[in-house]
């Protein structure tokens, strides 16, 4: 297991200032990835956005979706959980964690068949306390409703060959509230899983991104194996397990300059 290794600030890289802050299609990102490391990619929600959303670019289309897919079966990656990102490369073998926040109900109906037909497998976090609701943490800021998968699609998730993480009960800022009330939020939401679903939670992901050396010591005190963040960049041997940073996946954003390209490549 990598976390027998001493993690070091070293252990991980940010993403190069050359290369798009977000993961579209592979192109851009495969030489940097092919020296070799463990890339994660990160995402929210798959299909049609609603009208009235207000973060966009937490929605991933199903067709862009099976393109990133296709994409990084042709260049032989394979799907594997976090706890793997920070072992040695092994000759030959490109490897990427495909990890989804919040537990949306789309993921699950928008991504199972793409997951299946290019044998990929996925790890989604759930919020437990709000299961077969909606991200209320999102309606608070004035997002629309979405809907959050129920224990009976948790189970469909996981008969399909998938996993799941904890995000916490309740989805706060864990550096903004009490420092126990953190300490619950985070070790309760494995246990609640655990009870729920009959196995073990070895993964973590912080809400917002949100943590600090505090919070991190709390989630290896609550038997985690490994943490999440937000941090844009890779992961290589010997990095902080509980500080894994994921490349954003999203559609390609659009400015004048994006759309010129695309206009000349339509006049060839």
């Amino acid at each position: 297991m990598s976390t027998a290794v001493s993690p070091t600030a070293e252990g991980h890289e940010a993403l190069p200032s050359g290369l798009p802050k977000t993961f579209a299609r592979l192109r851009p990102f495969a030489q940097w990835l092919s020296g070799g490391g463990g890339p994660a990619l990160m995402y929210h929600k798959l299909g049609p956005r609603p009208l009235g959303v207000r973060l966009k670019g937490l929605y991933v289309n199903t067709r862009l979706f099976r393109q990133q897919l296709e994409d990084l079966q042709q260049a032989g990656f394979g799907s594997v959980f976090p706890e793997t990102l920070i072992e040695a490369d092994t000759p030959g073998v490109r490897r990427i964690a495909l990890t989804f926040d919040d537990g949306f109900e789309n993921v699950l109906r928008q991504g199972l068949s793409p997951l299946q037909e290019h044998g990929f497998r996925a790890l989604q976090f759930l919020v437990p306390d709000l299961l077969g609701r909606t991200n209320e943490w999102e309606q608070r800021e004035g997002e629309v409703a979405e809907r959050l998968m129920d224990a009976a699609q948790v189970r469909e998730w996981l008969a399909a060959g998938h996993e799941i993480g904890a995000h916490t009960c309740t989805h706060p800022r864990l550096t903004q509230i009490p420092r126990s009330a953190a300490r619950e939020e985070i070790r309760t939401s494995k246990f609640k899983l655990e009870d729920l679903f009959g196995r073990p939670i070895r993964h973590f992901c912080y809400p917002y991104g949100d943590w600090n050396p505090a919070v991190r010591d709390m989630v290896v005190d609550a038997g985690f194996l490994t943490a999440c963040t937000t941090e844009s960049g890779l992961n290589r041997r010997g990095g902080d397990p509980f500080r894994l940073r994921r490349i954003m996946a999203r559609y390609a954003s659009r400015n004048w300059k994006s759309i010129g390209v695309a206009l000349r490549r339509l006049w060839r």
